[in-house]
């Protein structure tokens, strides 16, 4: 861990779940965190924690679907610590339905976050990376976005534009010290199945319905920062993600099985939301 010590890494969406943990394996690792997030309250009081038990850490409130917060987040990050060693894209939502049940609102609200608010975060890192000469630039997708994943089709999609997006900002950045890699973890013990939106269908009965053991935040954090260290282009986690996202490429027939399989289990589940 001794390539994070007295680097300054921006962490958006870093009040909670994934990006909660990365900071505090940062901080411990020596890193000057950047802390952006909506949640103030939760924010403030990481960062408390965080300067507590001895490490350095600041707090921004930051909407990431807001190209001027995002802004604001970086250039405030710039001007307080003189550079920007890494930017951690995580902030990012999902809504499960059919996607009888879904509206335009919905697609909306999922592309601002987790499409734009990596646009925005990658465009702004890139630009200060690049005439700095150097930089690393992680984004925080998912296997929803290596494999296709019915059941949640906006995070699938925007999921699968990060990791395009990711790897063609590699190419771009390689001539100028400017490092991009893309996180595409399986299902995480975060708090996204408690804050996701679910759409005509029942919470219990979807969060019950997940095939895998949800990987804990620090094991996350910790293949996440250990892909980093070693500049990896795509990072996947843990070992039945490597295996699908194997299959997808060269068994097309067996993933797709496993999604009209994922499907149809959720029909099974639609219009059978309890009333309030």
């Amino acid at each position: 861990m001794d390539k994070f010590s007295d680097q300054v890494a921006v962490i958006t969406g870093g009040a909670n779940g994934i990006g909660k943990t990365l900071a505090q394996a940062l901080s411990k690792a020596g890193a000057r965190v950047v802390i952006g997030d909506v949640n103030d309250e939760l924010g403030e009081g990481l960062c408390s924690e965080i300067r507590a038990a001895g490490g350095k850490a600041r707090y921004r409130h930051t909407d990431v679907s807001d190209s001027r917060s995002v802004s604001a987040l970086v250039t405030e990050a710039l001007s307080d610590e003189g550079r920007i060693d890494f930017m951690f894209n995580n902030a990012g939502i999902a809504i499960a339905a059919d996607s009888r049940d879904l509206s335009l609102d919905h697609w909306r609200k999922v592309t601002d976050v987790n499409y734009w608010g990596v646009v925005y975060g990658s465009k702004f890192a890139f630009d200060v990376m690049a005439e700095q000469g150097h930089g690393h630039i992680v984004n925080i997708a998912s296997l929803a976005g290596l494999i296709p994943f019915p059941t949640n089709l906006p995070y699938s999609a925007t999921k699968h534009a990060v990791v395009g997006l990711s790897m063609s900002l590699r190419a771009e950045g390689a001539d100028l010290g400017v490092k991009v890699s893309v996180v595409c973890p399986g299902f995480i013990d975060s708090n996204i199945f408690q804050a996701s939106e679910m759409v005509n269908i029942p919470r219990t009965d979807v969060v019950e319905s997940i095939p895998f053991k949800l990987v804990e935040t620090e094991v996350a954090a910790a293949n996440i920062l250990n892909g980093v260290a070693r500049n990896k282009a795509i990072i996947v986690f843990p070992t039945y993600a490597k295996i699908f996202w194997w299959l997808y490429r060269f068994q097309h027939s067996l993933t797709n099985s496993f999604a009209l399989k994922t499907i149809r289990d959720m029909r099974k589940m639609r219009g059978k939301v309890p009333p309030n």
